[in-house]
């Protein structure tokens, strides 16, 4: 079958609503004790279908038009992706996203090459980093988060301790270049 988990409702309503168009079926939701919502659509074509046609994307990806690539872009963000600002103490002001496929890491970095965002792939973290002013504020014109995505708050490691959406936090992000100046 095919398997979505997410703790963002935001999420998972647009996971079902983009399984909508083109599967009729309703999908199983479970929900564990951490919050982590699973939808399963159990058809064994449906998961074949489904596997072609990642497979197709990854391997098209790169040369489709760029209003897709951005799309991708955001999915990819938008599920794995967070914000890490942390001022003044660590002067940490950077965009993540999370990936234990290297290969898709490099894709991600090539993609955001296309819209002129320098990145980084950090193998020993599996994560790729985008630093520097100049490159978030392109990732917030050109890519950015998907409205309404929030942060779980609620996780013990939360940096903010509420539910904030990614939007917000990149917003701040960038308009704290104005209010502090990052030690050399």
């Amino acid at each position: 079958g095919v398997l979505y988990y997410n703790r963002s409702l935001a999420l998972i309503e647009n996971f079902r609503n983009k399984m909508a168009t083109v599967y009729s079926g309703k999908p199983k939701i479970y929900k564990n004790d951490s919050d982590v919502i699973r939808l399963a659509y159990h058809n064994v074509e449906l998961a074949a279908f489904f596997k072609q046609k990642a497979a197709e994307l990854v391997n098209s990806i790169i040369s489709l038009p760029l209003e897709s690539q951005r799309q991708f872009l955001r999915a990819f963000f938008d599920d794995e992706g967070s914000v890490d600002f942390r001022l003044p103490k660590n002067s940490k002001r950077r965009i993540k996203g999370y990936q234990y496929d290297k290969k898709m890491l490099e894709l991600i970095s090539g993609l955001l090459k296309k819209f002129n965002i320098d990145s980084t792939v950090d193998s020993r973290f599996n994560e790729i980093l985008i630093t520097k002013k100049e490159n978030i504020e392109k990732f917030a014109i050109e890519i950015n988060f998907s409205k309404g995505l929030k942060i779980n708050g609620r996780r013990s490691n939360s940096v903010w301790k509420k539910s904030l959406e990614k939007r917000i936090i990149l917003k701040n992000l960038i308009s704290s270049y104005k209010r502090y100046k990052v030690p050399t």
